[in-house]
């Protein structure tokens, strides 16, 4: 990966906005996404940068999400609503394009998607969903079936990431986000 942009900026931002723990993995994510963006013949500078910056809120208080949301119009509906986990895939993206003023479509929508997913996602936005999944720091249960199967194809990795999140949720009695599902839809009737 000797061809991987700096972005010493968005690092340094990073390091003031994020946890060590989350910095780390923000860094991990941005390596596996390089990775995979080089394996799939996707935008490997893209798929990074979205990677780097995909948790970019993650640790914001509770306040500069909601104000976030405010400033930028964001209506959340009720599944978000009550989902404060989903809330920095939200906000992150709004911070990215509106503070950050990367105006590239691709790039926002996958840092938007990066935990529920959606119909029709770029191949930039898989990557990156995938990458969470799998990035060196990703220690649970399935994860060494996940790191095969990205390896062996997009789709089948997705297909058993959508089953595994939607089971977790299920298991842990937590709503499922509308995309999640229109997702898992597609792709079964895709076969």
């Amino acid at each position: 990966m000797n061809n991987i942009p700096d972005y010493y900026e968005y690092k340094k931002l990073l390091k003031e906005r994020l946890s060590p723990e989350r910095y780390q993995h923000s860094l991990a994510v941005a390596d596996e996404a390089y990775r995979l963006a080089q394996k799939y013949d996707a935008n490997t500078d893209k798929c990074y940068l979205a990677g780097l910056l995909h948790d970019i809120t993650k640790n914001a208080s509770k306040e500069e999400h909601l104000n976030i949301f405010k400033t930028f119009g964001i209506i959340l509906n009720d599944v978000e609503k009550n989902a404060q986990k989903l809330w920095h895939a939200i906000s992150g993206a709004a911070f990215v394009k509106y503070i950050l003023l990367i105006n590239d479509d691709e790039i926002i929508d996958a840092i938007r998607y990066h935990t529920t997913a959606k119909q029709d996602m770029s191949k930039t936005a898989l990557i990156l969903y995938l990458a969470d999944f799998t990035s060196a720091d990703r220690n649970y249960n399935d994860v060494d079936i996940m790191r095969k199967l990205v390896d062996i194809s997009l789709i089948d990795a997705l297909k058993y990431a959508l089953s595994y999140s939607i089971n977790d949720l299920i298991n842990n009695k937590k709503m499922i986000h509308v995309d999640t599902v229109n997702l898992y839809n597609q792709i079964l009737l895709k076969g």
